[in-house]
């Protein structure tokens, strides 16, 4: 769990405080792809998902104990590694 901060701590540089509010604020960035806002140094995108998916994914993630949010997460992850493994080798 989080502790409260004193008075003091809060005086100085928040570190953690900047970096969240650096994410929140509007990008001017070219790089960006417009399909998510950057938050620190991950992408934010948004999936929209047929309702009887979404209905799959809540029981499935019921099931394990998790979030759906985490499970699709953790799925996208693997499939990325999954991917990654049958490129070519250059």
């Amino acid at each position: 769990m989080g502790r409260h901060r004193t008075e003091g701590e809060l005086v100085e540089n928040d570190h953690e405080l900047e970096s969240y509010l650096a994410a929140l604020s509007p990008e001017g960035d070219p790089e960006t792809t417009g399909s998510g806002r950057r938050f620190g140094g991950s992408q934010v995108y948004q999936l929209r998902l047929s309702l009887m998916a979404n209905e799959q994914l809540r029981e499935i993630a019921a099931y394990n104990q998790t979030s759906p949010l985490a499970l699709a997460q953790e799925w996208v992850m693997q499939r990325l590694e999954w991917e990654a493994q049958q490129l070519p080798r250059r």
